[in-house]
């Protein structure tokens, strides 16, 4: 019930969800020939963030920011902000757009289909799921994001008898 679990339930459905989505990855000296892969997922940050195109295709699953409130006679709420940035290769800029869209809209739908996920957090249809593919010229590597908020689990509380003025 917390956003550690979160993300890595989130990193478990999204491995599911693009197992089988085979995507370019940049030729290097050492293996010059294109290959291909599904993409890599990875949680909080990179392993390494200056080299990043190296890792791509990949997607980074990371929380923004969370909230915990409680109105009166209402039961605990707590949300949390997820970011998602996908990235990836290659050499034609055509195909590299329809690649990113391809993971992207994997991942939307798969949630959309089963919101819930690690069987205690809940999509919040209600903060939805925003896209944003980068405008920017970044070939050959192609970047975008998405954000959805999740509702945690209750947590509840303990009352001790000194908050009470026993």
């Amino acid at each position: 019930m917390t956003s550690v679990i979160l993300l890595e339930a989130l990193k478990e459905r999204t491995e599911t969800a693009v197992s089988e989505l085979m995507m370019p990855v940049k030729p290097t000296k050492d293996e010059p020939d294109l290959q291909t892969r599904a993409p890599a997922v990875f949680t909080a940050r990179l392993p390494d963030e200056k080299s990043s195109h190296k890792y791509a295709p990949y997607i980074l699953h990371t929380v923004i920011n969370t909230s915990y409130k409680q109105e009166p006679g209402d039961l605990p709420l707590g949300l949390v902000n997820v970011r998602t940035l996908f990235c990836v290769y290659s050499d034609n800029e055509q195909e590299g757009g329809m690649h990113l869209l391809n993971c992207m809209e994997r991942i939307r739908i798969s949630l959309m289909q089963n919101p819930v996920v690690g069987k205690q957090f809940r999509l919040d249809f209600e903060g939805g799921i925003e896209q944003l593919i980068y405008p920017d010229d970044t070939a050959p590597f192609f970047l975008g994001e998405m954000m959805s908020v999740w509702k945690m689990p209750i947590v509840k509380r303990e009352e001790r008898s000194v908050w009470e003025g026993k």
